[in-house]
């Protein structure tokens, strides 16, 4: 390849990479809807009166008003040569009509507003209101593309216009160079004017950024220090009602069955809530099990569902289980949450309804289970206990993670209703990621166990703490 050949392939491959710029800038996206949007809303939101007269509408009234005044210099102008009035009226609409069109579609407002400045040089010399026009149309392109398309525009209108004017009988006015330089200086601060727009609004995202990033810094704190408060505060507590309890049968000689008994089921569930605990401190510090020193032990299933229930009836409560259906092994996350949904129904029975009646049916169907736990009104002299109110957001928080749902409401009785329904069948691929479930109940754990440490509530057995 000589040095001839070479050359001519070089200015072919730049020829077309321009052209290619040019499709791109100006021809392909020529009817492209692109509307000029009002005012952003914080910009006026700090003056409400503003906000009520319109003010974020006053790029399109400045449009409006500008195509008004060129109208009218249209008219005087165009009113010299020719004494018809209508044809003066139609050659100012004719040339202002772009700029309104720009308002909705810049790049094909900008082609018509060229044609027709084009058109009326040939028979008229610079006709100085519609090049006036074609200044604005170019104008509102620029504020809404980037900078190389007014460089483009620039260059293209300066040769049309220019080519076309040179034909004219009046060509050698003088007119045309200042036009054009006027033109780059008007086009090089509306360029400016966008460039500093752009920055601005950049900067605006970057402190948003900053803020959210603060924020979350700042949740990080404020979970760190819950995590501290709950260790210096409840683990204290827990820790001396686990001894007490443990040691409490020691210091009567020949303790009744039944106080060892119920001794030994406070200093359970007082281990399990401080087990129960630490996975708390766990999630709220983002430690994992290994950080916390706490083995990686299997989540509770509904075949500890016995165990659970054995715990609550060992302390009063009277409990009734019934199944239907065929029992079958689900996914280890359905299994988990069915547990802990019915694992706060009966704490918030032993809470809220003391010496209640309480049933608890598990029903598998073919896309699921479905739960219900319902308990009459609270019996006896035992007055109910407050809760904090997150065990029914922490039941629909399990249930929505994923994609059942339960309803809590009182029954006509007096009583109360939890009823839950888990679907199964589009969640069999968790058998074999159990790291899943385990995420999932520290996520939602600490809102559907608010009630751990209750004497009232077992949370288990010794296989869920170990």
């Amino acid at each position: 390849m000589n040095e001839t050949t070479t050359s001519a392939w070089t200015e072919s491959r730049i020829a077309r990479a321009v052209w290619q710029t040019l499709r791109e800038d100006l021809f392909r996206p020529a009817w492209a809807f692109r509307p000029l949007l009002p005012l952003r809303p914080e910009r006026v939101a700090r003056h409400p009166r503003l906000d009520r007269i319109g003010v974020r509408w006053l790029p399109h009234a400045t449009v409006v008003a500008f195509a008004l005044f060129v109208a009218l210099l249209d008219a005087s102008t165009y009113q010299s040569w020719s004494s018809s009035g209508l044809v003066t009226l139609g050659m100012a609409l004719v040339q202002t009509a772009p700029l309104l069109v720009a308002l909705l579609r810049p790049v094909g407002a900008w082609w018509l507003s060229l044609a027709i400045t084009a058109l009326i040089s040939l028979s008229w010399t610079w006709p100085g209101p519609g090049v006036l026009a074609h200044l604005g149309v170019m104008v509102l392109v620029v504020l809404r593309s980037r900078p190389l398309v007014a460089f483009e525009m620039w260059l293209i209108s300066v040769v049309v216009l220019g080519g076309l004017h040179s034909l004219s009988p009046d060509a050698f006015d003088g007119s045309g160079v200042p036009m054009a330089v006027f033109a780059a200086f008007t086009l090089a601060i509306a360029v400016a004017a966008r460039g500093w727009s752009v920055a601005r609004g950049e900067v605006a995202e970057q402190e948003t950024l900053v803020a959210d990033v603060r924020g979350q810094h700042t949740l990080l704190e404020e979970r760190a220090r819950i995590a501290r408060e709950l260790h210096d505060v409840v683990a204290h507590h827990m820790s001396v009602i686990a001894i007490q309890a443990e040691a409490a049968p020691y210091r009567v000689s020949d303790p009744p069955e039944e106080l060892t008994k119920s001794f030994s089921t406070i200093r359970q569930s007082a281990v399990e809530a401080l087990a129960e605990l630490r996975r708390v401190l766990g999630v709220l510090r983002f430690e994992s099990p290994d950080d916390t020193g706490m083995p990686d032990a299997p989540q509770p299933d509904l075949s500890r569902l016995d165990e659970l229930v054995d715990g609550v009836r060992a302390v009063g409560l009277s409990v009734e289980i019934a199944r239907t259906g065929a029992q079958r092994p689900l996914p280890q996350g359905v299994e988990l949450s069915a547990f802990r949904i019915i694992q706060e129904a009966l704490s918030n029975a032993l809470r809220h309804a003391p010496g209640s009646q309480v049933r608890v049916e598990v029903a598998y169907v073919l896309t699921g289970v479905g739960l219900r736990i319902v308990n009459t009104p609270p019996t006896g002299k035992v007055q109910p206990s407050p809760g904090m109110g997150h065990g029914v957001m922490g039941m629909r928080e399990r249930a929505s993670m994923l994609g059942g749902e339960v309803t809590a409401e009182p029954t006509p009785d007096g009583g109360f209703e939890v009823a839950a329904f888990l679907p199964a069948e589009q969640l069999t691929d968790q058998r074999a990621n159990p790291a899943v479930d385990r995420t999932a109940d520290r996520a939602a754990h600490p809102a559907a166990d608010q009630s751990a440490g209750q004497p009232a509530g077992r949370r288990g057995a010794e296989g869920d703490l170990v």
